[in-house]
């Protein structure tokens, strides 16, 4: 066995694959981990079996150079920007044979940047002693490699392995991976380490993404990058990311970055559910059996007809209690689902949001409260949302947004208004800012105290949010104190501005005592101490739109807008009254 080994490293009879690994915002790929393969007609084509065998017969160090070799020159040949992940087991810096240079001069022979090179250390036994392992990592540092943690969630890649490298990546194995999207257990350590990786800016890496629900939960988690099979497998030759997985992952982004401020009234049910195969009506008992016994973390399977149009749903549970009586196996397990599936499940529009979803899902039976809730897109079978997703992105929207609302209000607060700005001058869509500021309401609140003074700005948020919700896709938000800020598509603001007005001028006198509106003003102490009579309130709305100007950022609008402000209120002062200027 051991001269087989030592004649394959010997005369290279290895070859160098490079699978992908891309980003999980942009799809574009950013380096390629370099794998060894040895010869197909040898149990070595394993990898696994190869280094085992090295290890044991003591060519390890041989049969690391070999790869290193093979990798660095293979890689070379294609003129890759990108990075290049090579493979280094712990074992091979305290062998007697471990050269330190070795990498650097191969890499200058095929003029390829050290800070191009990025180390995985893969442990697949103890590290003996980390303080010599510590100077062996360092001295990579120094020379301007990156270090990677591999396997992190399995074998000896542990704790106290990061903390002693302190790498540039951390790798998350398989095993944490697969079917994250309906383990908790393993999004909760996923979202550990992501936490931990942003606060010490070290990169995330996802191993073997295989299922494209996994994809998207990992995206939600926020890890930084991944590789696996369903992005591409290794090839001889440099891979990039194929056009259907980086749309689904730009797509992706854009959907939750729309979403990051939105309420659950204003996120569909098609956009958190998970793209699960179903099976036709005619599928055995016996089959559906199996899939449920091969994966326990299915819960339930979607039945379809020919045409893909939704006839029912069989639930984990539910099915083993109906084949799991005294006849139940013999008389079911050749038979079709059909007949003991649910034929009336919640099926709901891809397009209904998920606060109507929510009401319908309390509003079922007991005893379904649970199953799955299967979307529908164009009369045809989309995915399956269990209802506990469901529970889980309400209250993360809700949070989100009361996180930044304003406390009396209840309107978004200046991140949500400035962020839906943003998306606004990005989309070059139409639209029409309106910026309203009471006049003389620190005068009011100074004389008739806070809580009167809350009690405007409720009035004053209730009418413009009554105007402006009749005008699809509008949005209001409170900037602070008396400041509100109302968007709507179009151009055409004037018709809303004379309701908004007409209303605030007609109900707020009764927010003043009597003598007060008899007077038309009230008397109140100035900045400089002295008494002074100001006018009842009035409103000021400065209306900025882009129709004969482009505005490219956030900050020019908003500068536009307290222009126009500064002169509405003088307008208002001398008209004293309400009123608005373009």
């Amino acid at each position: 066995m051991s001269d087989e080994l030592r004649e394959i490293i010997s005369s290279n009879r290895l070859r160098s694959v490079f699978q992908p690994i891309i980003s999980m915002q942009t799809g574009e790929v950013i380096g390629y981990e370099a794998l060894t393969r040895g010869p197909k007609d040898s149990k070595y084509i394993n990898p696994e079996i190869l280094f085992e065998a090295a290890k044991t017969h003591d060519l390890l160090w041989d049969l690391e150079i070999t790869c290193r070799k093979n990798a660095i020159k293979a890689f070379s040949s294609h003129n890759s920007d990108k990075f290049l992940f090579v493979n280094i087991d712990p074992a091979v810096l305290k062998d007697d044979h471990f050269i330190k240079g070795f990498t650097k001069e191969l890499l200058a022979k095929y003029n390829i940047s050290p800070t191009s090179l990025i180390f995985e250390i893969t442990e697949k036994t103890s590290i003996d002693c980390y303080e010599n392992f510590s100077e062996v990592i360092d001295y990579y540092k120094n020379q301007g490699y990156k270090i990677a943690i591999d396997d992190v969630g399995t074998g000896y890649s542990g704790l106290t392995t990061i903390a002693k490298t302190r790498p540039n990546y951390i790798k998350m194995d398989m095993s944490l991976i697969t079917n994250v999207t309906r383990d908790n257990f393993k999004k909760a350590i996923i979202k550990s380490f992501v936490d931990f990786a942003n606060s010490t800016n070290t990169k995330i890496i996802a191993e073997g993404i295989e299922d494209v629900n996994d994809l998207y939960t990992l995206i939600e988690i926020g890890v930084h990058y991944g590789q696996g099979f369903l992005i591409n497998r290794p090839a001889d030759n440099l891979m990039e990311t194929p056009e259907i997985i980086k749309k689904r992952i730009v797509d992706k982004n854009i959907n939750m970055k729309k979403h990051s401020f939105s309420p659950s009234s204003n996120v569909k049910i098609g956009e958190i559910a998970r793209e699960e195969s179903p099976v036709l009506s005619t599928t055995t008992c016996s089959e559906i059996d199996k899939l449920f016994k091969s994966n326990h973390s299915i819960r339930g399977i979607s039945v379809v007809n020919n045409n893909y149009s939704i006839i029912g749903v069989v639930m984990n549970s539910d099915f083993f209690s109906k084949v799991g009586t005294q006849y139940g196996w013999s008389i079911y397990m050749k038979r079709p689902i059909h007949l003991i599936m649910d034929s009336n499940p919640l099926i709901v529009d891809y397009d209904t949001t998920l606060d109507i979803v929510s009401k319908i899902v309390i509003s079922r039976e007991e005893d379904k409260l649970y199953d799955y809730i299967i979307v529908k897109k164009n009369d045809k079978y989309f995915g399956v949302v269990p209802v506990i997703s469901l529970l889980e992105k309400t209250m993360e929207f809700e949070l989100n947004v009361a996180k930044y609302s304003n406390p009396l209000t209840g309107l978004p607060g200046n991140v949500v208004i400035e962020d839906f700005i943003s998306k606004l001058i990005i989309d070059k869509k139409k639209f029409s800012l309106l910026y309203f500021d009471i006049n003389d309401f620190k005068a009011f609140n100074d004389k008739y105290g806070f809580e009167n003074g809350d009690r405007i700005l409720s009035f004053t948020s209730s009418v413009i949010q009554k105007h402006t919700c009749l005008y699809k896709d509008s949005f209001l938000g409170h900037i602070g104190g008396d400041d509100f800020v109302a968007i709507i598509l179009g151009h055409d603001a004037y018709n809303l501005c004379e309701e908004i007005i007409n209303e605030f001028d007609n109900n707020i006198i009764n927010f003043y005592n009597e003598y007060d509106r008899e007077n038309k003003y009230i008397q109140s102490v100035n900045r400089n101490n002295i008494n002074e009579n100001y006018p009842l309130m009035s409103i000021s709305i400065a209306i900025v739109i882009n129709k004969n100007k482009s505005y490219t950022s956030i900050f020019e609008l908003t500068e536009e807008a307290a222009r126009i402000k500064k002169k509405c209120k003088l307008k208002s002062k001398e008209l004293m009254k309400s009123c608005y200027i373009v």
